[in-house]
C-alpha cells in the first residue's frame, strides 16, 4: 500500500519490504513519478499505541528525478499524530456510538484535550468521509454491501469506513484492520487540515 501524503508517503508496516522496494526502485515519487531512493531517517518520534508507546524513526526517501524528499510513514499512523490510527479510530468509533470526549479519554487513557482535538477535526469532514469511503466500497466490490443509516452523520461516516475495509478484505482476501484502510484511503491525512475527502476513486 502506498498513498500520497504531501511530503509524506504511507507505506506498509514491514520495514524490510519497504527497504527492498527502495533498493529495487519500486517506489515512485508522487510529484513527478520518478524513482525514490533511500535518504536517511526522519527524527525519532514517540508513538502511542493501544498497548504502550514505542520510538519510531521513519525512513526518508529522495526522488532521483525532482530531488524532493518524502518521509515514509507506516500505515499504522496518521500524518502528524502521536497516537496510532487504531487508537484514534477507537475514539472516532466511540463518539459515533454516543460517547463524549471525556468518557473516551478515560477509556483510552489519553488527555481529554487530545481526544477533543481528534473529534473536532473529524467532525468538520464527516460527510466527505462518508462519500469517499462509500465510493471506495463501490469500487472494491462488484456487489457492495453499503451501510444503511446509522443514526447520525458521524455514525454514517464511521460505518462507511468499516464498509470500505470489509470490501477491501473481500476483494483481496487479506484482512486489514479498519483504521489502516482509513489511513491508506486518506493517504494518512484523515485528520489533517489539508484533506477534505479528495482522495478516492472517480
Amino acid at each position: 500500500m502506498v498513498a500520497l501524503g504531501g511530503a509524506m508517503l504511507t507505506v506498509e508496516i514491514d520495514a524490510a519490504a519497504v527497504e527492498e522496494r527502495l533498493r529495487s526502485g519500486r517506489l515512485a515519487c508522487p510529484g513527478c513519478a520518478g524513482v525514490l531512493a533511500g535518504w536517511g531517517r526522519a527524527r525519532p518520534r514517540l508513538v502511542r499505541g493501544p498497548d504502550g508507546s514505542v520510538w519510531l524513526s521513519p525512513r526518508r526517501s529522495r526522488c532521483t528525478g525532482c530531488r524532493a524528499t518524502h518521509v515514509l510513514l507506516p500505515v499504522l499512523l496518521l500524518v502528524r499524530r502521536a497516537d496510532t490510527a487504531a487508537v484514534i479510530g477507537a475514539a472516532l468509533a466511540a463518539r459515533a456510538a454516543g460517547a463524549g470526549h471525556r468518557r473516551i479519554a478515560v477509556l483510552l487513557r489519553r488527555p481529554p484535550a487530545t481526544v477533543r482535538g481528534w473529534l473536532r477535526r473529524f467532525a468538520v469532514r464527516v460527510e466527505a468521509v462518508r462519500v469517499v469511503f462509500t465510493r471506495w466500497c463501490r469500487a472494491l466490490a462488484p456487489d457492495p454491501v453499503l451501510p444503511g443509516p446509522a443514526g447520525s452523520a458521524w455514525a454514517d461516516a464511521v460505518a462507511a469506513v468499516g464498509a470500505a475495509a470489509a470490501a477491501f478484505t473481500a476483494r483481496f482476501s487479506v484482512e486489514v484492520p479498519v483504521w489502516q484502510v482509513a489511513v491508506t484511503v486518506s493517504a494518512g491525512q484523515l485528520l489533517s487540515p489539508a484533506w477534505h475527502g479528495w482522495v478516492g476513486p472517480g
